[in-house]
């Protein structure tokens, strides 16, 4: 799966195009390596996401087309 679909059906982040823009800006890191929008993202991989001043964590458990809201949090785990 694309790495800024994943985004929006985790909810890391709520829309596809602010993921797309995230990755442009080199704000999204994949085991530790620059990500584009448009990279495979599967399960094991470690994303680090740079909210402003803030880094966002975390491991990916699983990757599904599409999850429920409440479901949405169990596709990855804070490290």
């Amino acid at each position: 799966m694309r790495l800024d679909k994943y985004l929006k059906v985790s909810r890391l982040i709520k829309r596809r195009t602010v993921a797309n823009e995230a990755c442009d800006a080199g704000r999204v890191l994949i085991n530790g390596n620059v990500a584009k929008a448009g990279t495979n993202v599967k399960v094991g991989d470690k994303l680090t996401i740079q909210f402003g001043n803030k880094d966002v964590n975390v491991e990916i458990l699983a990757v599904e087309e599409t999850v429920r809201k409440d479901d949405a949090k169990e596709l990855y785990r804070y490290i």
